[in-house]
């Protein structure tokens, strides 16, 4: 089986109501709010440590054997700027997928240096869904 990095599109970063220890790197999350500052349209995002899927795709994930993440509800905001910038931009609901599987063992894992890394079947059905603004390229372990 290949695996492959991606990196989805930065839409926001971390809120002011995030929890966890920021004092370890990569940092620990314990409690996610998700602050947009933009969106360009796809279903997966990050903000250094943490993803984010679409409603959609998350209730497509639970009906999957895809390993290596758990599901947990996020606080999600909107900045002035993207109230400013998108007045009648209206976001769908996104869900935290807490990834937790090992690199090029489960079909979702995260490396040593936080890096996203997917098994072939999982980025198949990934790009089911909205993912033009990610990037991927070849894990080599």
């Amino acid at each position: 089986m290949k695996y492959f990095v991606i990196e989805p599109e930065v839409a926001g970063g971390l809120g002011e109501k995030t929890e966890g220890d920021f004092s370890v790197h990569p940092p620990s999350v314990t409690k996610l709010h998700y602050e947009f500052q933009g969106w360009l349209g796809d279903d997966i995002l990050e903000s250094f440590p943490c993803f984010l899927v679409s409603y959609n795709l998350s209730q497509s994930l639970k009906k999957t054997s895809l390993t290596g993440f758990d599901l947990e509800a996020a606080k999600i905001t909107t900045s002035e700027l993207f109230n400013e910038l998108y007045p009648n931009k209206t976001l769908p609901e996104f869900v935290w997928l807490k990834v937790n599987g090992k690199p090029a063992q489960d079909d979702f894992g995260i490396t040593e240096s936080s890096l996203l890394v997917v098994s072939d079947v999982a980025l198949s059905y990934l790009k089911q869904f909205s993912f033009e603004n990610a990037e991927e390229f070849e894990f080599v372990s």
